[in-house]
């Protein structure tokens, strides 16, 4: 038989009852005053475990961290933070003598890429194709 939940309007009591479902609807007598209670809406917490953490139910594949909803487990935290619930960083700003040495070191990797491949040498030092000058073959009559 299943079990229900009643309040006692005059104890302001909330007890629990088991009957029979053709009963469920009609008051049961409180046990403090013997007066009739009538029916409440009984509520409860169901929980499951799954990968070793405690899941609510029903299951939306989500995680609980510190109380709040994320999607995936935390593998590294710094601090006590989960990395969906950190703030972003602010970008890093660069600096005018910054973008000047990059576009400067951009500039002499071209300027030197075209000079090796003018003369033929590879990046790695090795002379290319292009340097090597192959001598026809002689023809012998």
């Amino acid at each position: 038989m299943p079990l229900y939940e009643y309040y006692c309007q005059h104890c302001h009591g909330i007890f629990e009852e088991i009957r029979q479902i053709r009963d469920a609807s009609a008051p049961a007598p409180c046990p403090e005053c013997s007066r009739e209670a009538p029916r409440i809406m009984s509520s409860f917490s169901a929980f499951t475990m799954r990968e070793g953490y405690p899941r609510r139910i029903p299951d939306k594949g989500t995680y609980w961290h510190m109380g709040r909803e994320v999607k995936k487990r935390a593998k590294t935290m710094v601090g006590h933070m989960h990395p969906e619930l950190a703030e972003p960083k602010p970008p890093r700003h660069i600096s005018r003598g910054e973008r000047v040495a990059t576009a400067d070191k951009a500039m002499r990797d071209r300027a030197d890429a075209l000079y090796k491949d003018k003369w033929g040498v590879m990046p790695d030092g090795r002379r290319s194709v292009k340097a090597k000058k192959i001598k026809p073959a002689r023809k012998t009559i």
